[in-house]
């Protein structure tokens, strides 16, 4: 097999958890008079950091406002998780299928507290033998940091990284890793089996 190792990311990839994010977002901003779109959120607000979505959708003024209620908004969205799996029933059979044959890793720009329960909650946990969330691994996607750490921790030379944003195909790249940009968390078991059965050598 050409790769050693499977770099996911959480959101959007490892589990369905754009809409509840979305969701979220929406409650929280709707006192400020902003409700973005869904097509606008999955083109501008996936894959970069919260504060700088946050930014990004309000201005400066209303940043000061809209901000402190970050933490009210992971609050939310922590126990959005408690009462539905993430995780699709196909993407969580993959990954069982997937682990004996590669080391496999979790790296995302949402904070472990976020990441890890619904992990433990589905049994998928025993599956990854690393996580890499939040600023764990230095700089936020885009930069290369958190996949290259990620890397390091496994001892991986060869890894794909399985993404579904710009700022996390970027950030693989420029670790140097082939990436496998999936479209939806819906597809990513047929499009990772497409792409790991055309790379057998």
């Amino acid at each position: 097999m050409i790769f050693d190792s499977i770099l996911f990311d959480f959101d959007g990839v490892l589990a369905d958890t754009e809409p509840i994010h979305y969701q979220c977002w929406l409650e929280i901003l709707a006192p400020f008079g902003i409700e973005p779109t869904w097509d606008y959120y999955q083109r501008e607000c996936i894959g970069i950091s919260d504060r700088l979505m946050v930014e990004r959708i309000s201005t400066p003024a209303l940043f000061e406002h809209i901000w402190p209620q970050y933490a009210l908004k992971q609050a939310l969205f922590r126990h959005k998780l408690t009462l539905k799996s993430p995780f699709l029933a196909e993407t969580s059979a993959l990954i069982a299928e997937l682990s004996p044959h590669y080391k496999l890793a979790v790296v995302s720009s949402s904070g472990r507290t976020e990441v890890e329960p619904p992990i433990v909650r589905a049994g998928l946990r025993g599956h990854f033998q690393a996580m890499v969330c939040g600023k764990e691994g230095g700089s936020l996607k885009p930069s290369p940091d958190p996949y290259l750490h990620a890397a390091q921790l496994l001892g991986s030379k060869v890894p794909l990284v399985v993404e579904d944003s710009a700022a996390g195909e970027a950030s693989g790249q420029a670790a140097g890793f082939r990436v496998l940009r999936v479209t939806s968390a819906e597809s990513v078991p047929s499009e990772l089996r497409r792409m790991l059965s055309a790379n057998y050598v």
